[in-house]
């Protein structure tokens, strides 16, 4: 019997064929498992794509001026009557617009015939402000050049609060295509469009109103019956009292 010995030249491509197989075996292998998903439990995130509405379609809130002008002859003593109650309605409206969060400016003209007149005016508009319930510190006077001129107007402003609403209507995908489950690009934005619109004081999306003063009236004759050692309930008559049969 004849036996045939492998040369080492033999051996060696024995073994290099060997360490290939291996090879493309650990990497067939390594493609099974990365085509594998591991992460099934763990929560989706939508990246870094806004999810809320008032931050993808925000409602922009600005102020405006709002002025009125008196004009005032040199010759007048003060306002018309007329005058005195467009001096309410406005102040009224910068009431129910800004709801006393910033102030109302009186510019009374220098430097003009009317400038005397002007400053009875601006007095008398003061007071109007005063008796309707402003206080001093949300009353502010100030004077600008009136350049000569004969009827140069006391102006009255205050800054109006403005609520800008967003545009709708950005349709860029495919509803049908939306395999991540995150908020498409318009959702939201009819409810902010319509906030924005609908709200009857923007100075409301910008932050809580100012608080008026308590009425003190009740709670100082309830205090006051309290340190006497009285009955701080209401008296009530023999007709408002229940009666029980007996």
């Amino acid at each position: 019997m004849n036996y045939r010995v492998a040369s080492a030249p033999d051996a060696e491509a024995r073994a290099r064929v060997a360490s290939r197989a291996g090879i493309m075996a650990l990497a067939l292998i390594a493609t099974v498992a990365g085509g594998c998903r591991h992460d099934i439990g763990a929560p989706q995130v939508a990246g870094w794509s806004m999810v809320d509405a008032s931050q993808r379609h925000p409602i922009i809130v600005s102020q405006e001026p709002q002025t009125m002008q008196l004009r005032i002859p040199a010759s007048a003593g003060g306002l018309s009557p007329r005058q005195r109650s467009d001096v309410i309605e406005f102040a009224d409206r910068s009431r129910a617009s800004d709801a006393g969060n910033s102030r109302l400016v009186i510019q009374a003209p220098g430097g003009g015939e009317n400038e005397i007149a002007a400053m009875h005016a601006v007095t008398e508009i003061r007071q109007i402000l005063g008796d309707i319930g402003f206080a001093d510190s949300s009353i502010a006077v100030e004077a600008y050049h009136a350049d000569g001129r004969r009827d140069a107007p006391v102006r009255v402003s205050y800054l109006r609060y403005v609520a800008e609403a967003p545009v709708c209507g950005y349709w860029p995908t495919n509803l049908a295509e939306q395999r991540d489950n995150a908020n498409y690009p318009n959702f939201g934005c009819a409810t902010q469009h319509n906030l924005a619109v609908q709200v009857a004081n923007p100075a409301d999306l910008v932050g809580p109103r100012t608080e008026s003063d308590r009425p003190s009236e009740r709670r100082d004759v309830v205090w006051d019956k309290y340190v006497k050692g009285d009955s701080t309930g209401a008296k009530k008559s023999d007709d408002e009292k229940v009666k029980v049969a007996k």
